[in-house]
């Protein structure tokens, strides 16, 4: 089976990469979760992993890892599995991080600071390259390396960091203004952490982030769980009271039954 070169950042000689495959929406959801264990096994210096193992490691089931890795050239061999650096590399190439994609951040309040501070996006072959805000306040702030710029010079800040992808943290009633700056500006991928639905362009892809809506849904889980039914209630309703009915003797052929006189005490003289 053939591996990567250590150092190396493609295929090795004579491996045919094949070209950029259509895949669903799901499975290309996926394919990030199979990325990150990939980078985790190749750290802990796994050469080849077997799908069951990628599968695990990934959250997945095996013959959906297996079905979703056969759309991108499947690179599998029956008892060894599949090599951990090509896989890398080719789920690199489709989803378009062999290069490193710009990223501007418009809003820098608390969440805009947080993800500016983050370090992950760099080992993922992204790059915070402006801060951007509305606030005269914020703006010529120092965050890390970067410098807050003002929403009105974005057409400019765009076109000088090479910006890919806008990431809109404002609030509600701001975001629509900034998308369509960000769109007028020439950005075509939009990540949207503001709890709104955007109205974007044909062509232009907005992925939506709303913590509120996770919350919710996990609320749900825990209702069905019977955890957060309100005070007397639970996975169960009460059972009503059993009203036990008093017995009714059964007509006979000739109506009624009939009801028995009560028999007189006969007292002794």
């Amino acid at each position: 089976m053939s591996q990567f070169p250590r150092g190396s950042t493609g295929p090795p000689d004579g491996v045919v990469v094949p070209g950029l495959p259509d895949l669903p929406e799901a499975t290309v959801a996926r394919l990030p979760e199979y990325l990150r264990a990939l980078h985790l096994l190749a750290q802990t210096g796994h050469d080849t992993i077997s799908s069951e193992a990628l599968a695990a490691a990934a959250g997945v089931k095996s013959a959906k890892l297996r079905k979703d890795l056969s759309q991108l050239g499947s690179y599998g061999t029956r008892g060894v599995g599949y090599d951990v650096a090509l896989l890398v590399h080719q789920i690199e190439r489709v989803l378009g991080l062999t290069e490193r994609r710009n990223v501007a951040l418009i809003g820098v309040g608390n969440l805009g600071h947080a993800l500016a501070g983050y370090g992950g996006f760099a080992s993922r072959g992204f790059r915070i390259g402006a801060l951007v805000d509305a606030d005269p306040a914020r703006v010529g702030e120092q965050v890390g390396d970067l410098v807050v710029t003002h929403i009105d010079d974005l057409p400019a800040t765009v076109a000088a960091e090479r910006i890919a992808i806008g990431v809109i943290t404002t609030p509600a009633p701001a975001a629509q203004s900034v998308a369509d700056r960000l769109v007028a500006a020439g950005v075509t991928s939009i990540l949207n952490f503001a709890p709104c639905v955007l109205s974007v362009p044909t062509g232009v892809d907005v992925r939506n982030v709303d913590l509120a809506i996770e919350l919710q849904i996990l609320s749900f889980h825990e209702h069905r769980r019977g955890r957060g039914e309100p005070d007397g209630a639970g996975p169960h309703p009460p059972v009503p009271p059993t009203v036990t009915k008093p017995a009714v003797s059964a007509p006979g052929p000739a109506g009624p039954a009939a009801v028995k006189p009560p028999v007189p005490k006969v007292v002794g003289s």
